[in-house]
């Protein structure tokens, strides 16, 4: 028979297998809250750079808009009265734009996210009636909620 002093304790030697599952199952629960709200961030993120980017044309518009006694129609980058609206450089988030009587239409490029893909933007301009401003009523095709969040954040809607 050993004596009590003899027996030694042994050191735990890593994790149980009850631990190890916590640990997996805690990181699983974080990354399905997680990989969702990425998503969102970056398909904004993206929407956000096509929308800065028609920032020259709106510039554009509005300066036609001045020129032309407070009036959009014939402010256009097609048809029979080109005006001093600048052609469109595509970018990594908008394959295309067209301006038709101050009207803008942002193709977006493929690549940005499910149901934001080769979707639209039609921003349309509304002169003030003092002739002093100009606002912009965006909408879209996407289908996509945090794309639509972003797209239609700053609409102005009043009665």
């Amino acid at each position: 028979m050993k004596s009590m002093k003899m027996i030694k304790k042994q050191a735990q030697a890593g994790f149980t297998l009850i631990e190890l599952m916590i640990v997996v199952a805690i990181i699983g629960i974080l990354a399905a809250v997680a990989i969702p709200q990425y998503t969102d961030y970056t398909i904004k993120a993206k929407v956000g750079n096509a929308l800065a980017s028609a920032g020259p044309l709106k510039t554009a518009v509005a300066l036609c808009a001045q020129e032309n006694g407070n009036v959009v129609t014939g402010c256009s980058t097609t048809g029979a009265t080109v005006t001093s609206i600048p052609a469109f450089t595509p970018t990594k988030e908008v394959s295309g734009a067209t301006v038709t009587n101050g009207t803008i239409v942002l193709t977006l490029a493929t690549g940005i996210g499910t149901g934001v893909d080769a979707a639209t933007i039609t921003m349309v301009p509304s002169v003030a009636a003092n002739g002093t401003n100009l606002t912009w009523l965006n909408s879209t095709t996407a289908t996509q909620a945090a794309a639509l969040a972003a797209i239609t954040k700053n609409n102005i809607t009043g009665s």
